[in-house]
């Protein structure tokens, strides 16, 4: 089994507690009009790795790991290669390492009993869940993203129902997600949820414009600012983050 992979990072510290090797997966389903990684939604982009060999590549760090770090496995979408996810962790948790996802939870259909026992089997092996809310109005979030909110919503739930922990994140961009309607919205789902341990506001930013002109694609928020600091602060604030 191989999986198709966009990058690495070997010293991450923004993908989980401590410091993380991150393994950034190939391909992804939704649009996401503030995404910065537009080169890793291909599914035939990147390059092909067996779970043997990003998990020999990974606990070369695992020194660095001691105050409470591990692998996060982000993207991309990195649940469009569940399988491969799933034999990556199994070797990492044989090691004693702390394993996280960074998600948006799209690819969980609550309707299908093997979309529910492919993420149970899952969740067997993962020790934290990096899930983003993109927007809580659903016809919003399909505008943002190409989609729907009912997966990820549902995704949110069966972790919480099934006692994964969570830290939630919310992307902040000026006049999308950061109408005080909306965050108010957003705080009362994840206080429906029993295991959220944090909760972040991640400012738009503008830093991804330029792979957009790289690739011939152009940038679908263009003109859009960064959030003011004290918008973010407000939302921050909302959101009960830290």
């Amino acid at each position: 089994m191989k999986g198709r992979i966009h990058s690495f990072e070997s010293f991450g510290t923004v993908d989980g507690p401590g410091i993380r090797f991150v393994v950034f997966m190939q391909g992804c389903p939704l649009r996401c009009k503030y995404c910065h990684n537009p080169d890793s939604w291909d599914m035939l982009g990147g390059s092909e790795y067996t779970p043997e060999e990003v998990a020999a590549n990974a606990l070369r760090y695992k020194k660095y790991w001691r105050g409470g770090g591990g692998v996060t496995v982000s993207g991309g979408e990195p649940l469009m290669q569940p399988d491969f996810v799933i034999g990556l962790f199994k070797i990492l948790k044989s090691n004693g390492v702390h394993t996280a996802v960074d998600t948006s939870g799209i690819t969980f259909n609550p309707e299908s009993a093997a979309s529910v026992n492919k993420h149970k089997e899952l969740l067997e092996y993962t020790d934290l869940f990096l899930l983003d809310i993109k927007h809580i109005d659903s016809a919003l979030c399909k505008e943002l993203t190409g989609a729907d909110n009912k997966n990820e919503l549902a995704f949110a739930k069966f972790l919480s129902e099934n006692g994964k922990d969570i830290w939630i994140r919310h992307v902040l961009v000026p006049g999308i997600t950061d109408d005080d309607r909306y965050l108010k919205q957003t705080r009362a789902f994840i206080g429906s949820l029993k295991t959220v341990r944090r909760i972040e506001v991640l400012p738009y930013h503008t830093m991804g414009e330029v792979k957009y002109k790289n690739l011939g694609i152009s940038y679908p928020l263009e003109g859009v600012k960064p959030p003011e600091s004290e918008r973010v602060e407000n939302a921050k604030k909302i959101l009960g983050a830290i």
